[in-house]
């Protein structure tokens, strides 16, 4: 971790690339998902899962002013935690590496969709894929969502356990909030049936 610990810049420089290239590979599936996907997938509601973004996806925003704030968040947040940990306050120890966990880690996992949702996507556009039509309700998509989110979570904490790194730490901890968000969600949309 000294190369993402040792100055600010490695460790902003890769979530800004990773957030930016997240939300480029959601709009792409998005497309995908539109131009035909949806005739033999169909998820119920958005194909976006973060209900903040779900307006720009759904009218495929290429330039998002939500995503431009989201990313001069992160950056914020990001360099207020770096100077934070570099002041040698008093508080958490690695405070930059929890935070830079917390943000790059559930990346990592979100690619892993993308590029299965990819695959799974130009497999079903070049009539490869599924046989049929499957539905999805929003709220089973969201209920699988937090299952597989809460596999990511149970990863980077077995790493922080064997390394003590607390980079894994942030990302076990951000990722288990995610997949509890995902499973309040989940039953909001089962009882709104």
């Amino acid at each position: 971790m000294e190369v993402l610990g040792g100055s600010l810049w490695p460790g902003l420089v890769l979530w800004v690339l990773l957030y930016i290239s997240d939300y480029a590979l959601t709009l792409a599936c998005a497309r995908l998902y539109h131009a035909g996907v949806k005739e033999v997938m169909v998820i119920e509601g958005s194909y976006e899962i973060t209900p903040y973004f779900q307006a720009d996806v759904d009218a495929l925003r290429r330039l998002s002013p939500r995503f431009i704030y989201a990313t001069a968040w992160g950056i914020v947040v990001l360099a207020a935690s770096w100077w934070l940990d570099r002041r040698d306050a008093p508080g958490v120890p690695g405070f930059y590496l929890i935070i830079l966990g917390a943000l790059v880690l559930p990346e990592l996992f979100v690619h892993i969709r993308h590029v299965r949702n990819l695959v799974l996507f130009r497999r079903i556009a070049a009539g490869r894929g599924i046989r049929g039509r499957v539905e999805y309700p929003r709220a089973l998509m969201l209920e699988l969502s937090a299952v597989e989110v809460l596999s990511f979570a149970v990863l980077y904490a077995l790493c922080f356990a064997l390394t003590a790194d607390v980079f894994f730490l942030g990302g076990a901890l951000a990722v288990a909030a995610l997949a509890f968000k995902h499973r309040q969600l989940a039953r909001k949309a089962a009882a709104g049936k």
